[in-house]
């Protein structure tokens, strides 16, 4: 007795997610990119702010608002990885629920 295996489904499967993969890559190499520049452009900014502190109270100003600063500014760029690697796997995600079909 002699049984065909069907190789196309898990082939085809294995190709979506090298290509999600890729795009995930992709994505976060991208996010990086963006991620160095919005950081130099920050302290770029920053260094030029410091340059007109005049008193004691105004570095202490200025340290907790640079602070407060990039602390947002690294909160939302977390967040856009965590959106890129949720997007990941929930691709994968659906890719594997399409084998057991």
């Amino acid at each position: 007795m002699t049984m065909s295996v069907d190789f196309q489904k898990p082939f085809e499967a294995m190709q979506n997610l090298m290509n999600i993969q890729v795009a995930a890559i992709t994505k976060s190499v991208e996010q990086q990119k963006k991620t160095g520049e919005e950081l130099a452009a920050f302290f770029k900014s920053e260094v030029e702010k410091a340059k007109e502190l005049k008193s004691p109270e105004d570095v202490i100003k200025f340290n907790v608002d640079t602070n407060k600063a990039l602390f947002e500014l690294l909160k939302g760029q977390g967040e856009a990885f965590t959106a890129i690697a949720n997007e990941a796997r929930e691709s994968a995600t659906s890719e594997f629920s399409k084998l057991s079909k």
